[in-house]
């Protein structure tokens, strides 16, 4: 397995300027920030990194870039969200082209595809790339479930390594480990069933919050997987009412509001997504003031035993 699925693998947000071209110099600086964290991969182009309003130029030059960010220490991967089969297998093939190490896959976008379909546009990905790959179950958002069934088929491809489970039914992770073992590594994707999964057999968390409160998320996973549940517990409740801030409509916009208060991002969004106003961003402004109120004092969570 040539990656690692397991830790804290942030969906990073794509930072613009107020031109809206890519702000490279704050994306480093949050990438950094969640290096230094002490995360376990990095995912670009996700939901949260406005996957459909990049072009395919700006995807390879934020793959480009994060590789030379990161120098090695963790795996990039990227999310190919593509309307054709041609089209993902061109994505898989540019993104090993960029350097990537891993492509996060989501179902045909636009067509609701069929589970015959569905698993076809896997398999022809995975056969046209050497690269690992993380399917993204997200039934909710997306439309398309992908069965225990499926991946039945699906596992026949070597390179299908993983799932980022969210279809909000936390059994699933029970029955991906009784039926497929450690074959299928399962990514835990909705922050709020993060720890409940990684308590139940998850082997990770692509996480959303993380973007503007890495050293918190890391603390919360490598707790929990020290036996140190309690106190895993204690910051994750502290965190929930901002976690809650990843399962809405306005996600970005309210991760991104997120970075601006903790120093490691910037509020900019891509049209037609617009900044928060009114009721709504003074809302999640208060959830936001009252975590950092209470923001909980860490342990040394990179050196538990």
């Amino acid at each position: 397995m040539s990656i690692k699925w397991e830790g804290v693998m942030p969906a990073v947000t794509t930072k613009f300027t107020d031109y809206d071209t890519l702000d490279l110099h704050m994306f480093e600086h949050n990438i950094e920030a969640q290096l230094e964290a002490g995360v376990h991969g990095i995912v670009l182009g996700g939901t949260l990194g406005e996957a459909s309003t990049l072009s395919d130029d700006e995807k390879g030059i934020l793959t480009r870039t994060t590789i030379e960010i990161v120098k090695g220490k963790v795996p990039v991967l990227i999310n190919i969200a593509e309307q054709t089969t041609k089209g993902a297998i061109k994505a898989a093939q540019k993104a090993e082209e960029d350097g990537a190490k891993g492509l996060m896959m989501l179902p045909p976008m636009r067509y609701k595809s069929g589970d015959r379909e569905t698993v076809e546009y896997f398999k022809a990905v995975a056969n046209n790339t050497s690269l690992p790959i993380m399917v993204y179950n997200n039934p909710v958002d997306y439309k398309v479930e992908v069965s225990l069934d499926m991946f039945e088929d699906l596992l026949k491809c070597d390179n299908i390594e993983a799932v980022k489970e969210s279809t909000r039914d936390i059994s699933n992770v029970t029955r991906i480990k009784n039926r497929f073992g450690n074959r299928l590594k399962i990514m835990t994707g909705v922050d709020t069933l993060a720890l409940e999964s990684l308590l139940m057999g998850a082997d990770g968390w692509i996480a959303g919050l993380v973007c503007a409160f890495p050293k918190e998320t890391v603390a919360i996973y490598e707790l929990q997987k020290a036996g140190r549940i309690q106190e895993a517990l204690d910051i994750y409740r502290w965190f929930l009412p901002l976690l809650e801030l990843d399962i809405n409509p306005k996600l970005v916009q309210n991760i991104k509001l997120a970075e601006v208060a903790t120093g490691i991002g910037t509020e900019n969004v891509r049209a037609p997504r617009l900044p928060l106003q009114g009721e709504e961003r003074k809302h999640v402004l208060q959830v936001i003031e009252n975590g950092l109120k209470n923001r909980p004092n860490l342990p040394d969570y990179k050196n538990l035993k």
